[in-house]
């Protein structure tokens, strides 16, 4: 028997099966809301469940705590409904123009930009249209069923290309293959678009963009989607690494800050090198942006990185800062979950 989800404020409407979860099922009814890892880890889909009763599946315990259930809260990836629901997503948009496909893409390009970082770009079949937003990410479909997961680091663009930025996880079961075999012209496949981080073009309020290493390369979409669309909304880019070496394309924000007026750039290391010589800033590049602006209430936030990072960056930012909370918008980097 399927159960009734009914989403708050907008009043969208969709059924959800005994065993789907509701991420599920609002993608399977086309309307997007947002998510990230989809293994119930980085807390990019937790919303509150208004009235009705879930089972909160294999959430796992840091991205919802004891607290959060107890305040009704559930993380929509991992959560299947007991009975009809009213819940809290003030964030749901329609994903039909944007259609989820399956497709193979040949290896164009393989740069290694730091020691455990490639920058890797596919050509995609001529004969298939691929529509995304800036900030979304696919799906790698791998062997025995398995896949991983990586932002897209460029914005649309007409002529077959994507791009991704994927570092090394020692033992991982795609990165081995990508840093130790794979070729130019070798073939892979993945699914997509996926995720609700993208950029909200129905705003006019400056943006904070805050990265934690290989969390730069959706930024760096968003902002190539802004320089496409000639918008003049003031962009604030804060990339955060341990060391010099891990601002892996430091010299492009760099580029973009010089030769747009309202674009401004910080990085920030947390563990700097002796070698580095370095002169700017450091500690943690979300108190970097507390510092810079103690005043967030008329700010949106996109923030991709760490989930330790996300959590923090999300309450000093809304408890000290004044961010509204429906303007943090977030994509947390977690590994695949066992």
């Amino acid at each position: 028997m399927s159960h009734q989800i009914t989403v708050q404020p907008s009043g969208r409407q969709f059924a959800a099966e005994p065993d789907e979860t509701i991420l599920a099922a609002a993608l399977r009814h086309g309307l997007t809301m947002p998510y990230g890892c989809k293994d119930g880890a980085c807390g990019a889909c937790k919303g509150k469940v208004l009235s009705g009763q879930v089972d909160h599946g294999k959430a796992l315990a840091h991205a919802l705590t004891e607290a959060d259930q107890a305040a009704g809260l559930t993380l929509y990836c991992c959560a299947k409904a007991n009975s009809d629901l009213n819940i809290e997503c003030k964030q749901m948009s329609s994903a039909s123009d944007f259609p989820i496909k399956i497709l193979p893409a040949r290896i164009e390009k393989l740069e290694r930009v730091a020691p455990d970082v490639i920058d890797l770009h596919l050509r995609l079949p001529g004969s298939e249209a691929f529509q995304f937003l800036a900030g979304q990410y696919i799906d790698f479909l791998l062997k025995d069923g398995k896949r991983r997961s990586y932002s897209l680091a460029n914005a649309p663009r007409a002529d077959g290309f994507i791009e991704l930025q994927i570092r090394q996880v020692p033992g991982g079961l795609f990165t081995e293959q990508l840093f130790n075999t794979l070729k130019l012209r070798d073939i892979l496949r993945f699914e997509g678009p996926l995720g609700g981080f993208f950029l909200r073009q129905d705003s006019t309020k400056p943006i904070i963009l805050l990265a934690g290493g290989t969390g730069f390369a959706p930024l760096k979409a968003i902002v190539e989607q802004c320089l496409a669309d000639h918008s003049a909304r003031p962009l604030h880019i804060y990339w955060g690494a341990k060391a010099r070496v891990d601002l892996y394309m430091h010299e492009l924000p760099e580029k973009w800050a010089t030769e747009h007026a309202h674009i401004k750039y910080q990085p920030v290391l947390s563990e700097p090198a002796a070698t580095d010589a370095w002169n700017g800033r450091t500690g943690f590049v979300h108190q970097a942006v507390v510092a810079d602006f103690p005043d967030l209430s008329g700010y949106q936030v996109y923030a991709c990185g760490s989930p330790l990072m996300i959590d923090a960056a999300k309450k000093d930012f809304i408890e000290q800062c004044g961010l509204p909370e429906e303007e943090f918008f977030a994509d947390a980097f977690t590994f695949a979950a066992p």
